[in-house]
């Protein structure tokens, strides 16, 4: 019995369903340039950056405030600040990922 004829999970055949599909759309998966692998590595590097001060910038006014209020308002600022960063990491790499090799 070859890997082909062995019993899959449905997960592996949504999968192999998914990439049929996208190769009969033209969507083809092409290997990312050492270039692009490395510009994809900066934009991670930076985002973790921008996180870790970000984390230490809500920790410290964390630590000035006392007020449950306050408290709660700075930490849905400080999830609302992570999700934009985040969003911006994936909108760059994205870019990054469809940009012509």
């Amino acid at each position: 019995m070859t890997d082909d004829d062995a019993p899959k999970s449905a997960l592996e055949i949504a999968m192999a369903r998914l990439k049929q599909k996208d190769a009969e759309r033209g969507d083809v998966e092409r290997p990312l340039t050492e270039d692009q692998k490395a510009r994809i590595a900066d934009v991670r590097q930076a985002t973790q950056a921008k996180l870790a001060q970000e984390n230490i910038l809500f920790q410290s006014s964390l630590a000035k405030t006392w007020e449950p209020e306050a408290r709660a308002k700075l930490e849905a600022e400080h999830r609302m600040d992570l999700q934009r960063i985040q969003e911006e990491e994936e909108r760059k790499v994205r870019k990054i990922r469809t940009e012509e090799r």
